[in-house]
Parts: C-alpha cells; structure tokens; sequence
C-alpha cells in the first residue's frame, strides 16, 4: 500500500538554546494517548541505538536527556522536543531518518480509535466525503443519545471518563458538517440501520428528526439502500472514501478492533466504482427522506 504523508501538528517546542541542558523529565508533558506516530517514532529511536550498542542510560549521556526520557521516547510515551531529536539523528549516525520521522509526529487524541485517527485529521480538511454505513448511523449523523448507546454498549465496558472523551470526540467531527458548507457530502445507509431499535420512542424520533435536519443542506446527500433491492456490490462492509484539496483520492475500511487507509491508486479506484454503483441502486435523496418520515410517523 501506498504511504500516506500526515500533516499533523509537528514536533513539540524546543526548550531553549542547544548549549542548555533541558529540565528534567516531569517538565515533559506525558502523553495521555500515545498515537501511533509518537510509538512508530519510538520504536526507531530503539533500533538505531541498539544498533549502535548504546544502553538508554548511554544515549541519554549523549543527548542530554535522563534515561527515564529516552524510555518515554521510545515507548510512545514522551512527544520529543527539537533538541531530543537533533541531538539523538547526531548520536545514532546522522541518517536523516529521525529528523524526517519526527515531521509526521502527531499527538493522539481522546475518545478516537487508534487506527481511526488518521482518517479523522484527514476528514477535517477534505475537499469531498463519501460514506456507505451497514452497520450503523454514520458518527457524522448520530444523535448523542444514539452514540451514547453504542459507546456503553462496546466490550471492554468502558469508565465514564473514557465515555465522555469518546462523546466530546463524536461531537467534535460532527461540526465539519456545519462548518464547511461547501464540501459535497454523500451518504448511503442500509434500510436495516434504520430499523434497529434502541431507546424508547422518543429517543428514535430524535435520531430521525436529527438524520432529516443534518441531510437537508444542499451539500449533504442521503440515500438509503432498501431491504428489497436485494445483494449489491459493497457486502464486504463499511467504506468511507475522501478526495484530499490536492486532488489525491483515499479509502477507510473497518472492521473488529482495527481499520485500513488505503491509498493505493487501483484498490481506491475500485472502492469507487462500487460506491457509484450502490448509489445508483440506493434510492434517491427525496425518496430516503421521505422514507425515515414514514419511520417516524410509524413509532
């Protein structure tokens, strides 16, 4: 698979002029959630210098730095400053290849799946969204009582503040749909989603009049997949397809406890076709909201 560059928030702030010993480790700010860049970065910090047959107590000699910090570093732990990393790319042979890995470093974020982040920064800034949903109602589209009831639902059960962050999370990507009316957004959900009962009455009157609210702007499009139209081509599950402002077009799939960007050319191609063949068979917007009207005057 293709690599997908992260332009994410960069590397932390220096602390001070190169000469100065930095302050001790509690001055760091320990990262609550660890992203997978901080522990990628680590864990090449940890080959280079057990490649070069350095203990963390040696290398944190080198760079200035205790050999509690160089742990954190290399656990994920630890978002490294400037001085860390250039004086670390000195101590294990120059390559250039901690300085080009700390470009991509990025802080992880509560209430986000680790595999999911990516796509989440990736979602703020693109120019077009495309979402075909089998399982649920799409986050962007979910009510908080909705999103409550499936967060509380996961296995491992969850504590209320992990709850909480997940919520502010899903409330957070939801603004993107208010925020840039400009961006087409195409949604396409199985009839079955719908149906899924949770909550009392009201609670689905809600998430109907909240789906029916989101989808009305003219950039926002919903279509639902009627039970009775039968097999179709994406049985293999969820998909989320984005064009980023440069033009590049990229994938997301996901499934138990994992998920995929996918940016290679041929695969996303593919993933394409079948969404516009699923929107051709899907109803049409006017038909799917009028269809969860009838589902509502139903309860």
């Amino acid at each position: 698979m293709d690599i997908v560059e992260d332009d994410g928030a960069g590397i932390g702030a220096g602390t001070g002029d190169a000469g100065e010993r930095p302050g001790p480790v509690e001055n760091w700010e320990r990262e609550p959630h660890p992203s997978d860049s901080l522990r990628t970065f680590g864990a090449v910090v940890q080959a280079l210098r057990e490649h070069a047959g350095l203990s963390r107590e040696e290398l944190g000699v080198l760079v200035r730095y205790s050999k509690h910090t160089v742990e954190s570093v290399e656990l994920g732990r630890r978002m490294p400053d400037e001085a860390f990393v250039e004086r670390a790319e000195e101590a294990l042979g120059n390559t250039g290849a901690l300085r080009r890995a700390a470009r991509h470093l990025t802080r992880g974020e509560a209430g986000l799946a680790a595999w999911f982040r990516r796509w989440a920064r990736l979602e703020r800034d693109a120019a077009s969204l495309y979402t075909y949903e089998c399982r649920l109602v799409p986050g962007l589209l979910q009510t908080e009582a909705y999103a409550r009831a499936v967060f509380e639902g996961t296995i491992p059960l969850r504590t209320d503040e992990e709850l909480n962050a997940q919520l502010a999370a899903r409330k957070k990507r939801q603004a993107i749909l208010r925020e840039r009316p400009k961006v087409p957004f195409s949604f396409i959900v199985e009839e079955h989603v719908f149906r899924r009962r949770f909550g009392d009455a009201d609670a689905m009157c809600e998430l109907f009049d909240h789906v029916l609210e989101c989808t009305a702007p003219r950039n926002v499009m919903l279509q639902v997949f009627p039970l009775d139209a039968g097999l179709h081509a994406c049985l293999d599950g969820p998909v989320r397809l984005l064009e980023t402002p440069a033009g590049q077009r990229l994938a997301y799939s996901e499934g138990q406890e994992n998920g995929r960007l996918i940016s290679d050319r041929k695969e996303v191609n593919l993933l394409c076709q079948r969404y516009e063949t699923l929107r051709s068979q899907a109803l049409s917007p006017k038909e799917s909201r009028a269809f969860l009207e009838r589902l509502r005057g139903e309860l």
